[in-house]
């Protein structure tokens, strides 16, 4: 019997009650990027991307231009104040391509293949208004899309994620490593640019497979074997470590017991978020809230959903949002738990005599047990079933709704059934209005 919990028709506090499907993929929807407050993209296996409204669902744009599978996508807006603000987006694909694509005419802009392998992620740095891609090497393009610099061919294994760091440094996931590079303006004055790798850091045990930047001075990396360790972003050392995801009532200096019958995908951080206060992992099945003030998680799922979570948000309010390779999207609330009193260990006999050593291990097992218990739990608060497949990723759109993609080449609006119904009487009543059918009275 599985030991997820579940929840049953009536679901109060889930808005989601009405779904718009948007159909036109033939292939596995893996992304989804944000264009601006009501327009998304969505790209996956079949190499063609979509542009969407938000709002109504409808399609805006089809754009062909890749022959495999899209690799990474990224927003590039840019930043010139002399001229109108123009959407882009970057798409690399499994065709050793990358394409740029101008989201109100839904035209190619230009298309980059001189790339020697896939690309598998792409980072915009708008501050120094260049951008860059990860695979077997490091690249550092400028707006009009000419090569600024490289580095040298780093593995086989290559770049698998990139996140912006302070000084102009990045930090890119290579295998279990953890590479950081400087990028240096060029002397002569010219917009060019060096890159530098300044530091390696090989504190994982396995393939780094998540990467978040939570603000200027922290970053946080999750490995294959359920390893969360804490940066600092400033001169990259390790804050704090956190492997006992599976048992977060062990105490932190004491090593897990490794269970034979655990296959790592158990373990594996699939995904990070952060607010200003917590990391959210995507931790096998389960999701985890890891305060970075206190160094320790505070609140746990162990089985959110039957299958392994791919990906997790944080919602402006109290709430997560998870959704798993099993197909469905859930909703999470974060609630304080009432803590009971620690009970008092009774004296021993060796007590009587002042030999306090037992009693006062026994007294520091407590108090460390009590220490490393969860404060708060999630509590699921709404169920999104509409998927028939592993659901892959989602976009939060706060009033709009909530957008979902999945293996099923479907991508899923969730929208509040409560507000769309109001929006459709008020839209009904004006036209009434319009044609005088109806006198509106104040």
């Amino acid at each position: 019997k599985s030991s997820v919990q579940t929840i049953g028709e009536e679901q109060i506090q889930n808005p989601y009650t009405e779904l718009l499907v948007l159909k036109g993929h033939q292939d596995i929807v893996r992304f989804l990027v944000q264009i601006d407050d009501c327009r998304f993209a969505s790209a996956g296996d079949d190499g063609i991307i979509f542009l969407w409204n938000a709002q109504t669902g409808e399609k805006l744009f089809e754009l062909h231009g890749h022959t495999h599978k899209i690799t990474a996508i990224a927003p590039f807006s840019s930043s010139d104040a002399s001229e109108e603000k123009k959407h882009l987006i970057l798409t690399a694909s499994a065709d050793r391509t990358v394409i740029v694509w101008d989201c109100t005419s839904g035209r190619q802009v230009q298309k980059v293949s001189c790339f020697h392998s896939t690309v598998k992620c792409l980072t915009v740095l708008q501050r120094l208004d260049v951008w860059l891609s990860g695979g077997s090497d490091l690249c550092v393009w400028n707006r009009k899309l000419d090569l600024l610099c490289k580095t040298s061919h780093l593995t086989d294994a290559g770049i698998s994620a990139l996140v912006e760091l302070p000084k102009n440094c990045v930090a890119a996931t290579v295998g279990k490593e953890l590479v950081i590079f400087r990028l240096i303006a060029s002397d002569d004055g010219s917009e060019g640019w060096n890159v530098l790798e300044v530091k390696r850091l090989v504190d994982h045990q396995d393939n780094i497979l998540s990467l978040v930047s939570v603000n200027d001075l922290t970053f946080v990396t999750g490995s294959h074997v359920g390893e969360l360790i804490v940066w600092d972003a400033v001169d990259w050392t390790k804050q704090a470590c956190e492997c006992n995801f599976w048992d977060s009532s062990v105490p932190p200096d004491v090593q897990p017991e490794i269970k034979l019958s655990q296959s790592p995908n158990e373990t594996s951080v699939q995904h990070l978020t952060s607010d200003e206060e917590c990391v959210f992992a995507a931790v096998g099945k389960g999701i985890y809230v890891y305060n970075l003030q206190m160094k320790r998680v505070i609140a746990c799922q162990r089985t959110a959903h039957d299958s392994s979570v791919l990906h997790i948000e944080k919602l402006p309010n109290r709430q997560l949002i998870s959704c798993s390779e099993d197909g469905s999207v859930r909703i999470w609330e974060l609630r304080e738990k009432q803590q009971l009193p620690a009970e008092p260990v009774p004296t021993g006999f060796f007590n009587m005599w002042g030999f306090g050593r037992a009693s006062k291990q026994a007294n520091q097992a407590a108090k460390k047990m009590q220490d490393n218990t969860p404060m708060y739990f999630l509590e699921l608060v709404g169920d999104l079933i509409g998927h028939s497949s592993a659901v892959q990723m989602f976009l939060y759109f706060g009033e709009l709704g909530l957008a979902t993609c999945s293996a099923d080449h479907l991508i899923i609006l969730w929208k509040d059934g409560e507000r769309e119904s109001r929006l459709r009487s008020l839209t009904l009543f004006q036209k009434l209005a319009q044609n005088g059918d109806f006198q509106l009275k104040f």
